[in-house]
Parts: structure tokens; sequence; C-alpha cells
């Protein structure tokens, strides 16, 4: 036996709306423990050059978005507690032409402390060394809500001069995270 039912609006018991519709099956979840938030997005807004085999704090400067103000000077401080996706993505690329990058790292800081990294070494796999690398991360971590807070750091090695972050392709350097629902 199937059922149907039509309502335009969830709420709890003291009446508080949990979830609404438009009537056109665009819902509105009203209730905060049911959204991904807080969450934000940022990118490079010009190239950052960092000394060459030094571990740098990198600059994310230009906000995508940012749900509730949580994200400030390229750190992330959510005032909710919970579990959050945690991702990043740099293209290193030397500042000079032609020189080649040997290798490449990508930190998650929490509260100043590393707690996950990722490392790019294309010697070990191809023994090319290319003059641009990608580095990836994504992890999911425990955040207090209240004094936690996240950064991304980088290192990069190359063969003479400084790595530079690019922002060439906006899109391909990085900084977003969000909070895991039911987590």
């Amino acid at each position: 036996m199937a059922g149907i039912l039509k309502v335009d609006k969830y709420q709890d018991f003291n009446g508080n709306d949990i979830m609404t519709s438009d009537g056109s099956g665009n819902l509105t979840l009203n209730n905060a423990a049911l959204k991904m938030t807080p969450a934000f997005m940022a990118k490079p807004s010009s190239n950052v050059t960092i000394s060459n085999s030094t571990v740098t704090k990198l600059t994310f400067a230009t906000e995508d978005f940012d749900t509730d103000s949580n994200y400030a000077s390229s750190r992330f401080t959510p005032t909710t507690a919970g579990k959050y996706q945690v991702s990043g993505a740099v293209q290193w690329n030397t500042d000079t032409n032609y020189d080649a990058l040997y290798q490449g790292q990508l930190y998650v800081y929490k509260n100043g402390s590393q707690i996950f990294r990722n490392d790019v070494d294309p010697r070990v796999s191809t023994g090319d060394v290319p003059i641009s690398l990608y580095n990836y991360i994504n992890v999911a971590v425990d955040m207090n809500g209240s004094s936690d807070y996240l950064e991304l750091y980088g290192f990069v090695s190359v063969d003479a001069g400084n790595g530079a972050l690019s922002n060439i392709w906006q899109t391909n350097s990085y900084f977003t995270a969000f909070r895991i629902i039911g987590a």
C-alpha cells in the first residue's frame, strides 16, 4: 500500500519550521543541523612566491563564498562543532622559466600544527622534472566549534630560484571546507 503526504512545512513540537516547500518542489531547510554550513571557498588573488624548500602558510585572499563569516586571513575558524570536509589544491610553478620542480607538498594545519600532508615528487615515478606540479588534499577533520582553526601550508623544491603558488588558472588553486551533516 502506498500513500502520499502533502504539506508545505514540517515543524517540530514547539512550532519551529524544520523544512518548508514553495509548492514547486523546492525545499528550504530551516534547521541548522540539516545544513552543510559553515562552509567557505577561497582562491589566491595573485601569485604568491615562497622560498625554496621552506614550509610556508599559503594565502587564499579571494573568497568565492563564506556562509557564516568564519574565514579570514587565510584561516577557517568554524563556530559550529562537527566534522568538516577540507580540501585544497595548488598549482606550483617556478618563478623563472624552465627551472625544474623537484617536489611539492600541501599540508593541512589545525591550531598551528600539521595534521595531514600530501606529497608529489615526479622524480619517483617518472624521473621527469616538470616546470609545473599539482598538489591536492581532501580530508575530514573534527572541529570543536569554538577555538579550532584550519590553514593550508605548502612546500616546494626547485633546482633554482623559488617556487610560486600560481593563480594563472585560479580554479587550479583553492582552499575550501564544509560541515558534514550526520557525522
